[in-house]
């Protein structure tokens, strides 16, 4: 592939995180019974739910998405730590994508949406690790730290209110990760 269009694949996990953000919105505006404070976001793809098709399939869409955003920063990477980082990315979005072939309900659904917050935490650590390690993005490799170690012990110890509401803080938490990526990643090279 071109560099020209291997650049441009930057910006596949800006979509993926925008596009999730759409589809949720979309599911929730079929589903007036949702409540962000008492529902999961999942419940919006159970076979009970209005379109279930909706959530379900932006899911993998956006899922691909993810994967497509791994290769790229594997294309980008610049140690063996931030080649794993990009792996670890792959593995997010192949989770994500089961999240829609898995819908709530389903007996596998709890388990890879456990593991796609899991690996997207993996991600931001380990691309944390990696970019400490290089004094050029020393700085921004602690505030990966600190969004992946921080972010996690806060998801576990704080009484959230409803699954949706940690969910929400959890992709968050990716999204900046992925709007700084988006950023600094043409610097790794240069």
């Amino acid at each position: 592939m071109p560099q020209e269009y291997l650049n441009k694949l930057r910006y596949t996990g800006l979509a993926a995180f925008l596009g999730g953000w759409v589809v949720i919105l979309a599911a929730i505006s079929r589903n007036p019974w949702f409540v962000f404070t008492e529902n999961a976001f999942s419940d919006l793809g159970n076979p009970m739910a209005n379109d279930p098709w909706l959530f379900n399939y932006g899911m993998m869409l956006n899922g691909l998405l993810i994967v497509v955003y791994g290769f790229y920063l594997v294309h980008v990477s610049f140690s063996k730590t931030s080649s794993v980082g990009g792996g670890f990315m792959m593995i997010t979005g192949v989770f994500l994508v089961l999240i829609g072939a898995f819908p709530e309900g389903s007996q596998n659904h709890f388990f890879v949406s456990v593991w796609f917050f899991t690996q997207g935490a993996l991600t931001v650590l380990t691309w944390g690790l990696a970019l400490y390690r290089d004094a050029r993005w020393s700085r921004v490799g602690w505030v990966f730290l600190a969004l992946s170690l921080g972010g996690s012990l806060l998801a576990l110890i704080v009484p959230w209110p409803s699954i949706a509401v940690v969910e929400a803080y959890g992709i968050l938490i990716m999204d900046v990760w992925v709007a700084l990526m988006t950023r600094i990643t043409p610097g790794f090279h240069g």
